[in-house]
């Protein structure tokens, strides 16, 4: 059983990059890999959604879910009642997991279809997840997550009480087996396609918001906050 000191102190960063593991070195395009924090912090904090991987009952189970980061350390919620926090509550040794992070940049269209590809930026983890048990990170991981999606929102809701922190299990992850991989630039045709008349190119893909719609219900007088204006 962890303690609250142990539940809370956060893993110490060494350096200005992750080392290299078995596990985080790719067997295919490794140049394409990254072990810089400051790169694997950003891709982390501009998406919204990762997929979490585990082995239960001997199958592969992968599940899409939001999380939020806060310093070397990320924090995953669900219902007590799901799958991989059931499992991380209930081995006191954590559950194994790999959580995933992708962003598509760009649709990169060669002129011949094996060198079609996609500019992306992806980040993998590799690690044991365990249960937050303690109330207090636990309300700073709830406020974490709510923040990660939009900055400033949970000063700006009324907090779980306790019934809701009791439905909601957290999970947290310490950035230590990490690598991010991208990709950039064109199509890298062939010399001997170069003149065949196929268009040839990057179409961007770039993520936009649209205007906040108010529910119908809203008390009177309640405008728009700055910090979703800003989006």
């Amino acid at each position: 059983m962890e303690t609250a000191m142990q539940g809370t102190q956060q893993p110490t960063p060494t350096a200005d990059i992750y080392p290299p593991t078995d596990r985080t070195v790719p067997t295919r395009s490794a140049q394409k890999a990254s072990y810089d924090k400051e790169l694997v912090h950003a891709i982390l904090d501009e998406a919204y959604v990762c997929h979490l991987g585990f082995v239960r009952d001997g199958a592969p189970v992968v599940l899409p879910t939001l999380y939020g980061r806060v310093g070397e350390r990320l924090y995953v919620h669900g219902s007590t009642g799901s799958r991989p926090l059931r499992m991380a509550g209930q081995a006191e040794a954590g559950l194994p997991v790999c959580l995933t992070v992708t962003h598509v940049d760009g649709l990169v269209l060669a002129r011949s279809a094996f060198h079609h590809s996609v500019n992306y930026r992806s980040v993998v983890v590799h690690g044991t997840a365990h249960q937050v048990t303690d109330p207090d990170e636990k309300r700073m991981a709830l406020d974490a997550l709510v923040d990660h999606v939009v900055p400033g929102r949970s000063a700006d809701s009324r907090p779980g009480n306790a019934k809701e922190l009791a439905a909601t299990a957290v999970l947290r992850l310490d950035l230590t087996q990490v690598s991010a991989k991208l990709r950039t630039g064109g199509a890298n045709d062939e010399p001997e396609d170069l003149a065949l008349p196929h268009w040839a190119g990057v179409v961007p893909v770039r993520r936009t918001y649209g205007a906040p719609l108010p529910e119908a219900d809203l008390a009177p007088g309640t405008e728009i906050p700055g910090y979703l204006a800003d989006l």
